[in-house]
Order: structure tokens, then C-alpha cells, then sequence
């Protein structure tokens, strides 16, 4: 989380459940999940001011990556994952989740 947003909220926010969004969440879709609803919940992610988001998909080897105000990327079994500008350096190695 920025120290920007924290920072900006009241003492009244920050005393309850704060309304901010993490820069990054990742999804990783188990074998019960529904694909439809992932995407909306990643979608409601991005829309809350999430910066990065990954939607794994081991049943169809896909990632789906969401980034704010870009279209969705869909990516057909990479071996990694790029933290981006939103967390420099960090690389996940898929090849033991694709």
C-alpha cells in the first residue's frame, strides 16, 4: 500500500475497514472456481484503484493480466510473470503452477 493513500485518509478511516485498494493482488484460479466470476472480481479489484492484478489460470495455462486503464492481457503459459512498475524486480516463476 502507498503511504500517500494511507496518509490521506481521516482518523475515522483509518480506525475502520480503510477504503483503499493494495497496487497488487493476484488470483489463482482453483479447480472449483468459475472463471466468470474471477474476472468480474478482478475487474471490481481494478476499479477500486488496484494497479496490477494477475488472474492465473492453470486449467486453460493462462494469465490473465489487468492493469489500470489498459485492456485485459491474456497470456497462453508463460514461464514468468513481470512485477512491472508496481514491484520492480519481483519475477514469479509459473512453470511449477502453468
Amino acid at each position: 500500500m502507498v503511504l500517500e493513500r494511507w496518509e490521506s485518509l481521516s482518523s475515522e478511516q483509518r480506525q475502520k475497514f480503510p477504503p483503499i485498494a493494495p497496487d497488487f493482488v493476484i488470483e489463482l484460479r482453483s479447480k472449483t472456481d468459475d472463471l466468470k466470476t474471477l474476472q468480474a472480481k478482478m475487474q471490481e479489484y481494478m476499479d477500486n484503484g488496484v494497479r496490477l492484478g494477475w488472474l492465473i489460470d492453470p486449467q486453460n495455462q493462462q494469465v490473465e493480466i489487468y492493469r489500470q486503464g489498459r485492456e485485459v492481457e491474456a497470456i497462453k503459459s508463460p514461464t514468468t510473470l513481470s512485477g512491472e512498475d508496481v514491484l520492480p524486480g519481483f519475477i514469479l516463476d509459473l512453470r511449477g503452477i502453468l
